[in-house]
């Protein structure tokens, strides 16, 4: 029950696009969604299914929890590939700044005999 309070409390926060499009599009093909909507209308036999119905409302909780949780992989993925860049950029810099230190040592005429 705290969680559906927040949750709609959270609502009010969201802006235009999470309202419209909140969530990512789903990957079943459409008889698999027709047959989850039908096994979704149906009411439960057993005691465990009929306790889930309770929390059906959650459901809307799980998938932004979810989306949340993809998000922060994508976002960890793409850190630890600016991370690698960011690594090599620095060794490119040492190399080139080396380099230069080296030509600046080297007399650019030769001794006159």
């Amino acid at each position: 029950q705290r969680i559906l309070r927040l949750a709609e409390m959270c609502r009010r926060l969201e802006t235009e696009e999470e309202k419209v499009l909140p969530f990512y599009p789903s990957s079943l093909a459409e008889w698999e969604q027709q047959d989850a909507r039908r096994i979704l209308a149906a009411s439960p036999d057993e005691p465990l299914a009929r306790a889930v119905q309770d929390y059906v409302g959650l459901e809307r909780f799980w998938q932004r929890f979810n989306k949340a949780k993809l998000e922060e992989k994508a976002l960890e993925r793409a850190q630890a590939a600016l991370a690698q860049r960011n690594r090599y950029l620095r060794e490119l810099l040492q190399k080139y700044l080396a380099g230069a230190v080296l030509n600046q040592k080297v007399p650019r005429d030769p001794p006159p005999l």
